[in-house]
């Protein structure tokens, strides 16, 4: 690690003002930073929080500005100079300036990007020119589809793709009265994050409230016709929507720094501190591809807690203090009356148990799925279940042996020194 001091006028300049690039640039102010903060963003408006767009603020009639990060007033009291609406073109690493879309200058000494990901629009033929068709990133977005559907008489929805940001997006537009249906390519909904049972758990969740999910569908085309789009789908199926929905996943933004010659592969390569092959040039957040030592792999996290647990690392390292990027993920999402708490990653498990805590029918009202690689706990997914979010964290990170017939007994004591393999 470079410990040299800092000196008291160096330039930091942060590329993305999403929750990596805001907190990084407040934590910096926090950790001692006396010199000059540049934030610059494509997006217009005041920077603002990502997961209420496909559920709280889409069913609301709120402005983007109740969702903001920071006031605008607290940019000016830490004396962050915020650059809205602005593009950066080109990373000049020989000169240590980049090169914003209006051709000017800007002169760093410490540079990181923040520059997140952008929605995926598949070249489905006839996408560009259906009408309404819609990604879910930006509040612009949001915004656009709340306008469309006021519009609309029939309310007919088709959201192609069955992730997380799709299923959240259908559970509130049923809730503001729409007619749903979600295509999904693969099998079964969230086949690459999650274990069939939880497919399951959530599909019948859909279905009970009205939304009609099918799976094992491959859109081939969208035709535009009377006020209406017709999406075609290789089994000769087709549906009729008023607006389509596209959430297939997403685009890592690393092109600035591939340009600049900075080392890529799944995202932007960075060390334990998020330093990548430039000393002087960080990266955090969605396009950050770094080590994760709990798991012994490169991960590339899209989630809120990796952006501000990164830039708390990077705010740490560039005013010269020892702290490394060692933390478990987390995630969340919330549909209808369901909280799905998700701790640790799941990819690679043998064996799977579902531990169902209350309620009746096959999943009940409160469930939890345990990942284990043989005797290792890899994930938990708690549904309505605190507690086993809160137990799940503590045995991953303390790298805890489960006693799996204790915890696939609901009779067992639902307490970490009763899962506990002795």
């Amino acid at each position: 690690m470079n410990n040299t001091p800092k000196k008291e006028n160096e330039t930091c300049v942060i590329i993305g003002a999403s929750h990596a690039g805001v907190n990084l640039a407040f934590g910096l102010r926090r950790e001692g930073w006396s010199g000059d903060i540049h934030l610059y963003d494509t997006d217009p408006e005041l920077p603002y929080h990502r997961p209420p767009l496909s559920k709280a603020y889409l069913t609301s009639g709120d402005t983007i500005e109740k969702n903001q990060l920071r006031s605008s007033e607290s940019y000016k009291s830490e004396n962050i100079a915020l650059h809205l609406g602005s593009t950066v073109k080109e990373i000049n690493r020989e000169n240590k300036k980049i090169v914003l879309g209006n051709g000017s200058l800007q002169s760093y000494d410490k540079l990181v990007i923040a520059s997140g990901a952008r929605p995926i629009i598949p070249p489905i033929p006839g996408i560009e020119t259906a009408k309404n068709i819609f990604p879910i990133r930006t509040a612009a977005d949001i915004n656009n589809i709340r306008e469309a559907l006021s519009k609309s008489i029939t309310k007919r929805v088709v959201i192609i793709g069955g992730g997380y940001i799709g299923l959240e997006t259908a559970a509130s537009l049923k809730k503001l009265g729409a007619t749903v249906t979600v295509l999904e390519r693969e099998k079964r909904i969230l086949a690459r994050v999650t274990a069939p049972e939880m497919s399951s758990f959530f599909q019948l969740i859909h279905n009970e409230n009205g939304v009609d999910i099918i799976t094992s569908k491959n859109v081939n085309k969208i035709e535009y016709k009377n006020d209406k789009n017709t999406i075609l789908c290789a089994d000769n199926t087709s549906y009729i929507a008023d607006i389509v929905i596209v959430g297939v996943g997403i685009f890592v933004n690393k092109e600035l720094a591939e340009q600049a010659g900075i080392l890529c592969k799944n995202g932007i390569c960075v060390d334990e501190n998020t330093r990548t092959n430039d000393p002087d040039i960080f990266a955090i957040g969605d396009c950050s591809y770094h080590y994760n030592p709990h798991y012994d792999k490169y991960l590339r996290l899209e989630s809120v807690q990796n952006a501000i647990d990164q830039a708390k690392v990077t705010a740490a390292t560039l005013c010269c203090k020892e702290i490394i990027y060692d933390t478990i993920p987390w995630f969340w999402s919330d549909q209808y009356n369901v909280k799905l708490q998700m701790v640790g990653l799941s990819q690679g498990y043998n064996q799977i148990i579902l531990r169902k805590e209350s309620g009746e029918g096959t999943y009940g009202d409160s469930f939890s799925v345990w990942y284990f690689k043989d005797e290792t706990l890899l994930a938990v997914d708690a549904v309505n279940n605190a507690k086993a979010y809160v137990i799940g964290t503590k045995f991953i990170k303390g790298n805890l042996k489960v006693n799996k017939q204790k915890l696939a007994n609901p009779e067992t004591a639902f307490k970490p020194n009763n899962l506990l393999l002795e």
